[in-house]
């Protein structure tokens, strides 16, 4: 299956770190985080990209660029290989400028010449990280017949959820990460009859939400690790998970965990 990722925001809750370089190549453990992204793909055999590019698209395709040494191009086969077993892959890139201030839901209709006429296809945003079991998640979507799903995670933030009554008497104090609120992690399973429903300009979630309206969206429950990298603490925390040897986001091509 193809794999979008959406690689074309500005990132400016990264501060400093994106004014010149985009989100999608800040480092996580040496590498760009969105090379641990698609190694996650590549490890359930979805090796075939599509980026959808913006700020600093040329950053990002001079980086895969260079494992090649070929001449630039809108479409290209990288062979990555790296010392961790199960990351070393036939990657077949598409770069598609999408433009700096286009919509998600519009980076996503620009892709929609190169998914073809794929009745199932996968898309994520450059920014986030899971070991979620892909083959499970594809596989809830075609058992179910509907449009689209996501996978449904709690949120990592550090503040609280309160409930008080009319007076103000505060009746609850419980963490964000225990409480009962999940949020949309990012990554998406979609038919190819999303496009029948995106409109120009929309915003991939007002469509989602949209078709959950319908009937027509899932959402793949997972408690396991996600992490996104938002800002720079985020990404502090996930070069000291990765510091630790132990990085859940690699998995081995059986999905999984690398050692």
């Amino acid at each position: 299956m193809k794999v979008v990722i959406f690689c074309g925001g500005l990132g400016v809750r990264m501060g400093e770190a994106t004014q010149e370089i985009p989100k999608p190549m800040i480092s996580v453990d040496g590498r760009p985080i969105l090379w641990h992204i698609m190694s996650w793909y590549a490890s359930w055999g979805h090796t075939e990209f599509i980026l959808c590019l913006g700020y600093r698209a040329e950053t990002i395709t001079g980086y895969f660029h260079a494992f090649n040494g070929g001449p630039r191009g809108s479409s290209l086969p990288v062979s990555m290989e790296d010392e961790q077993p199960g990351n070393e892959e036939n990657w077949r890139i598409t770069f598609i400028d999408t433009g700096v201030d286009a919509s998600v839901g519009d980076r996503l209709r620009a892709a929609k010449a190169y998914i073809g006429h794929d009745d199932i296809f996968l898309c994520t945003y450059g920014d986030g990280l899971t070991d979620a079991p892909l083959d499970q998640m594809i596989d809830q979507l075609v058992d179910s017949g509907k449009t689209g799903l996501f996978m449904s995670v709690r949120p990592r933030l550090s503040y609280h959820v309160i409930d008080h009554d009319d007076d103000g008497n505060v009746l609850s104090i419980e963490p964000m990460a225990t409480a009962n609120v999940r949020i949309n992690g990012g990554f998406f399973v979609f038919r190819n009859r999303i496009f029948d429903h995106l409109a120009f300009g929309a915003d991939i979630m007002e469509t989602t939400a949209e078709l959950g309206r319908q009937g027509e969206m899932m959402a793949y429950r997972y408690d396991g690790f996600w992490a996104p990298m938002d800002t720079m603490k985020d990404k502090q925390d996930l070069d000291a998970i990765a510091a630790t040897g132990a990085s859940p986001w690699l998995v081995s091509p059986t999905g999984l965990a690398v050692a």
